[in-house]
């Protein structure tokens, strides 16, 4: 069954109408990102379909894009891998065209460059140079000759690579600019058809300067904006190439991607084979759009390791794919080429294959697909049981075992080559999928991005439908309506604003209020700071001369006795820092709740109730009040247990009794006061292992468990005392709200209306976008995939106007 695709572009504007209807509701926003419906609506309506032939080198992409048209448009050569891009799309009949596009000299001069890498030629100075081109031309001639022909191996195809290149430059080299890509259209080039320009550009050497192609075939397959796509392998020797053929497997434009897998031929799926599935699976434009092509099956006729090896790769990662498909392409291609040609021609060698039986000697050369026909003949086991009875004589020559078998058995053994090659089962596969699937699927994948969308807005309405119906249409029962809800919205008010409050409290105490935690660092760093200028700051001469004077008939003092003034002076001093700063916490925090509440539902909710905060503000200043007379209270007490020493400061075998018994035997040389101040550093030091485990011990431990208890004490039993003076006042929110009611009423009665009206005209447009694209849905049998509709709608925008409500008020 094929489909009517010119009405697709219909459905743009319901789409659109659903998504212009999705962003007027910020509520569902969140939930559900439109990009994927946009994507797949572009898909969707767009004129082109992109299909990437996407595969190794050598995987034998262009062999079935060739199989596909039934005509033989790309150069597909074993073991020669380029960088042309090629693109297949529709011309009328009497408009087929080619415009070819040349690789500039820098870009060839870097094949050049990887090739001699690859077969160790060394090339020093410009490549484009006669000498220089001579001297690869015979350097990859002479590879070819010591590997027995250019098939023989790897490394001669590589040379035969290298070979074509030359020439082609050679041969090209007045449209091949120096750093930009040349275009031409084929009657520029003075190609009177697309055969011929297709021949020109078949033609290996040419082929290997060209970088993109652009084929505009007559051909049915390529109707309804279908373009075939052909890019460089996946391992291409130049790595932009390859990277050239990643980027398009990611990019929106593609549409669908056919595989062509080696493992047929190889026996394992490559990395790059991997990363392919990979990135395919990735791109949102592709989904399952993929097929995958297992080409080059012949050669598992003839390894029955292979052939293993493959089902086993089938089974175990392919075993859910419907679309997959074992082929091969040289078969199949050229055996329905073939079935065109007669004996006069020998069955295709003076015609189809005239190019390649030409050889350098008086004997001809063997074709390869007259070489594979051959082995499918002689040893591939699938004419076994058939009428075929087909010998291949090992004193005749390939070509003559070829005319001699075509000359016996005709088309009908050709028909049976071309069955067992799979061509016409993936040929049937994907003009089925073009003509009759494709267009259903496109629409099937918007449906189901829709469907989230359209299901959230369908609730989204009933529910402000059913909040609206049950919304009282009179002033006065709305004004009684809110007066019976007035106590239940204050107790709500109530227990909300101390939920609030204790959510700040546990904030604090689990360290994830952020500016608090800003403003306890400030403190421990002012702390730390403050040691160690005090310490770097104190006089000892300043101790000892406080010392002397407390004792008046005294002329000298002990070390201990400069020590306990030291003592004195320091936790006095660090009470000023600690208190300072506790102040600074209680104000800051108290400042930042009252602001963090101004900004709640719930504190504007109170204020609507009672016209006023409630007593919130004062009572969070009472608050700051007490925070700071219970902070700098137990910042007074921390830093007065500073004068006495650590419990450890004098134990056995502590480094601070070793300094004490040092700086004493120190002191000790006199008994003026040069002494105790040449002892200075020493003190010094002692107080700083005095004092610093007692900041440390504070600004880590002890006072920070001091600021969350006192915030738990003095704001936990306020937020229920406010909670409970909100809900006394009832008769003072009575009051309140009825001057305010009957204002609000009206202004509830408008706004219902507005929303009443919006909300039906949004459904009116809903059910009608619904409407277009589940009858475009139901057209294309997609039964399952239609979207969810409105039902019972009845009231319109008019007469939601003539409903009264405004009479009424």
């Amino acid at each position: 069954m094929k489909f009517d695709t010119s009405k697709r572009t219909t459905l743009q504007e319901p789409v659109q109408s659903i998504l212009r209807l999705w962003e007027k509701e910020p509520k569902l926003k969140a939930k559900h990102s439109p990009i994927a419906v946009e994507a797949s609506l572009k898909k969707a309506l767009s004129p082109r379909f992109e299909i990437v032939f996407a595969g190794a080198f050598s995987a034998g992409k262009s062999m079935l894009i060739n199989a596909l048209l039934g005509r033989e448009l790309l150069y597909s050569a074993e073991g020669h891998a380029t960088g042309t891009e090629c693109y297949i799309e529709y011309a009328e009949a009497g408009q087929e065209r080619v415009v070819l596009t040349f690789s500039s000299e820098a870009e060839i001069g870097e094949q050049v460059k990887v090739l001699c890498e690859r077969l160790g030629l060394n090339i020093e100075g410009d490549f484009a140079r006669a000498e220089v081109l001579e001297l690869l031309q015979k350097a990859s001639a002479a590879i070819i000759q010591t590997e027995g022909g250019e098939s023989k191996s790897d490394r001669a195809k590589q040379a035969k690579g290298l070979q074509l290149l030359i020439e082609g430059f050679t041969a090209n080299r007045d449209r091949i600019h120096a750093k930009d890509n040349a275009i031409y259209s084929m009657e520029q080039l003075h190609f009177s058809n697309l055969s011929e320009a297709a021949s020109y550009a078949r033609r290996g050497s040419n082929s290997a300067v060209l970088k993109r192609l652009n084929y505009f075939c007559c051909h049915p397959l390529l109707n309804d904006g279908n373009i075939l796509v052909d890019l460089p392998g996946i391992d291409a020797p130049v790595k932009k190439d390859s990277e050239l053929t990643y980027r398009k497997i990611e990019d929106s434009e593609t549409s669908a991607v056919i595989a062509v897998l080696k493992p047929a031929a190889a026996g394992e799926m490559t990395k790059e084979e991997t990363e392919l599935l990979e990135k395919m699976r990735s791109n949102p434009g592709v989904r399952d759009r993929v097929f995958y092509v297992f080409n080059r099956i012949d050669e598992t006729w003839y390894n029955t390791e292979l052939r293993k090896r493959l089902e086993n790769l089938i089974q175990e990662q392919f075993q859910d794919i419907t679309r997959l498909y074992k082929t091969s392409g040289l078969l199949g291609f050229y055996g329905s080429q073939v079935k065109g040609t007669t004996a006069r021609d020998r069955f295709g060698l003076d015609t189809l294959f005239a190019e390649n039986v030409k050889g350098f000697s008086e004997e001809e050369e063997t074709p390869q697909f007259v070489s594979e026909f051959n082995n499918y003949c002689a040893n591939s086991g699938k004419l076994t049981r058939t009428q075929f009875k087909v010998s291949v004589n090992g004193y005749d020559t390939p070509n003559e075992n070829y005319t001699r078998i075509l000359g016996e058995w005709g088309n009908s053994l050709i028909d049976r080559l071309i069955e067992d090659s799979g061509i016409e089962e993936f040929r049937a596969g994907i003009t089925r999928y073009l003509t009759e699937e494709k267009h259903p699927q496109l629409i099937a994948a918007l449906a189901d991005d829709l469907a989230p969308i359209c299901t959230e807005l369908k609730n989204r309405y009933l529910e402000i439908r059913r909040d609206l119906d049950s919304q009282p249409q009179e002033i006065e029962a709305m004004k009684a309506r809110e007066l019976e809800r007035l106590n239940q919205q204050l107790q709500e008010a109530a227990s909300e604003l101390q939920q609030l409050l204790e959510t700040e409290v546990n904030q604090v105490i689990t360290n994830a209020d952020p500016a608090f935690e800003e403003d306890f660092q400030a403190l421990k760093a002012k702390m730390v700071t403050r040691l160690d200028e005090l310490l770097q700051t104190f006089s000892v001469m300043k101790a000892y001369r406080c010392a002397v004077s407390s004792h008046p008939r005294n002329s000298t003092a002990p070390l201990i006795a400069v020590l306990v003034e030291a003592l004195y002076s320091l936790a006095n001093d660090l009470e000023l820092v600690l208190v300072e700063y506790s102040e600074t916490i209680a104000r800051n925090f108290c400042t930042r709740l009252l602001q963090r509440l101004r900004k709640t539902e719930t504190y504007r909710s109170i204020y609507r109730l009672l016209g006023n905060d409630g007593g919130i503000e004062f009572k969070v200043r009472e608050l700051e009040k007490g925070l700071i007379s219970g902070l700098t209270g137990a910042a007074k007490v921390e830093c007065d247990r500073y004068v006495r020493e650590s419990p450890r400061f004098y134990d056995e075998g502590t480094f601070s009794i070793y300094q004490f018994r040092q700086t004493l035997q120190q002191t000790s040389q006199g008994y003026d006061a040069e002494s105790m101040v040449e002892a200075e550093p020493a003190i010094r030091q002692l107080l700083k292992l005095d004092f610093e485990p007692k900041v440390s011990l504070t600004i880590r431990s002890t006072f920070r468990q001091t600021i969350n208890q006192t915030l738990k004490t003095n704001l936990l039993p306020m937020a229920e005392q406010q909670k409970g003076d909100i809900c006394k006042q009832y008769g003072a929110a009575r009051s309140h709200l009825e001057k305010t009611l009957e204002r609000e009423a009206l202004e509830k009665l408008y706004r219902n209306q507005e929303r009443q009206q919006e909300v039906e005209e949004n459904i009116e447009a809903y059910g009608w976008a619904i409407s277009t694209i589940n009858q475009y849905l139901d057209e294309l049998t997609l039964f399952d995939k239609k979207l969810p509709d409105i039902d019972g709608f009845q009231l319109s925008g008019s007469q939601v106007a003539n409903s009264g409500i405004l009479k009424r008020a």
